[in-house]
């Protein structure tokens, strides 16, 4: 594969530096414009394994509300993220659901939970 150069931002902490980084595939050749180790290491994990935190909702029977918000408890492999988002649509749970209930377990076999961010109290009966 040939060698590219292209431009990154990192996002691993509030200075967001651009770095220019040369890489054949997943090999890395050169990084510049980091200020600090974390970039040099967020670089290598994207060419290698990229992850992103999945924040989404899933439906809710009997809750206050017909949604839960819910989130992935560790960053999670982007190339199967649109696949967890289509599982997740299948998805509905019964209320009352509790802050940091699992939702879903072992996400598509990752080992990375599904979590509820908040909680869901039961719909009033009357």
């Amino acid at each position: 594969m040939p060698e590219i150069t292209e431009e990154m931002i990192c996002i691993t902490c509030p200075m967001g530096c651009t770095l220019q980084v040369t890489h054949d595939g997943e090999t890395l050749i050169h990084v510049d414009g980091n200020t600090c180790n974390r970039g040099l290491a967020y670089v290598e994990s994207e060419l290698t394994d990229p992850r992103r935190m999945v924040a989404t909702t899933v439906r809710v029977r009997d809750g206050l509300h017909p949604l839960v918000p819910v989130y992935t408890e560790s960053a999670f492999p982007k190339p199967q993220i649109f696949a967890l988002l289509r599982k997740i649509r299948e998805v509905e749970v019964e209320a009352p659901v509790k802050a940091d209930q699992i939702i879903l377990e072992n996400a598509l076999g990752t080992g990375i939970n599904v979590i509820a961010s908040r909680d869901m109290p039961r719909q009033a009966q009357g």
